[in-house]
């Protein structure tokens, strides 16, 4: 079908079964008007006319659903051409008989097992609302396709800014630490000049050399303590310190037993070998 031209739309596979039941059970009516069954024929005998004339249209019928079956559409998806026959025209209609008994009795089980169907009609706005949601999914994805391309750069980006910035503030933190220790180191130096030219009252009065020295160690443990600016003491510094100095003396002593160790474990090891070589 040309493509200007809209295409048969129909909402389920139930409604094209519908129309192929329907068409075939208006042959049915129109061969059995044109060729009723005779009266006192035998059942088990087919009427070869009729047969054929079924045959021919059935032919008739699946051949015009299988050339019309391109320009169908069902709930907005095209039929397939190859498997429209197997699906839609598989079922072959019964042979009818030439018995009147038995051609009512084909047309009651065509009735009775024939289930009433009921359609919803079709909604325009369902319709609608449906292709909208189809247009913000795929906006959706394009703005997912947009991130992963600009996102990723841009956290690289903002993670090397801030990690640069960090080691600017580092160096100038142990800038100011070094030149604050240039400075207490200078501090000193005058302090032990000026000690050295008052030797000779230190000694005659070694109560303010003593006080001299004191305070120097003080300014030298407050500049161990603060090395960087807004940095001051632990919390626990005693334990830390004790526990540092707990596991420095365990390593001296590892340090210092692990060669006899060592070689009481090799006498040990020579001793066994011995042993069981002389077994």
């Amino acid at each position: 079908m040309d493509s200007a031209h809209r295409k048969i739309e129909l909402q389920s596979s139930e409604d094209l079964t519908f129309l192929i039941n329907n068409v075939r059970r208006a042959a049915t009516e129109h061969v059995t008007a044109a060729f009723p069954p005779v009266e006192g024929q035998d059942g088990a005998e087919e009427d070869e006319l009729r047969v054929r004339i079924e045959k021919l249209v059935e032919d008739y019928i699946s051949q015009t659903f299988t050339l019309a079956a391109p320009n169908l559409s069902i709930n907005g998806f095209d039929l397939d051409p190859r498997t429209f026959p197997s699906r839609y025209l598989s079922t072959t209609p019964t042979t009818t008989s030439p018995s009147p008994e038995s051609g009512r009795r084909r047309q009651q089980q065509q009735r009775d097992g024939e289930p009433e169907v009921q359609y919803e009609a079709f909604d325009a706005r369902k319709r609608a609302r449906v292709e909208e949601l189809a247009r913000d999914e795929e906006d959706l994805m394009r703005e997912i396709a947009a991130l992963k391309r600009r996102v990723p750069a841009a956290a690289a980006r903002a993670y090397s800014e801030g990690f640069w910035e960090g080691v600017g503030r580092d160096e100038e933190a142990l800038a100011r630490a070094r030149e604050h220790a240039t400075r207490d180191g200078k501090t000193d130096d005058d302090d032990d000049d000026g000690d050295g030219e008052g030797g000779a009252e230190e000694e005659g009065g070694g109560g303010d050399g003593g006080k001299a020295k004191k305070r120097r160690k003080t300014k030298a443990a407050a500049a161990a303590k603060v090395m960087l600016d807004g940095v001051g003491p632990l919390e626990r510094q005693d334990d830390v310190e004790r526990s540092y100095r707990g596991v420095v003396g365990t390593l001296s002593r590892l340090k210092r037993d692990m060669p006899a160790t060592v070689a009481r474990m090799e006498r040990a090891r020579v001793a066994g070998q011995y042993v069981v070589t002389e077994r």
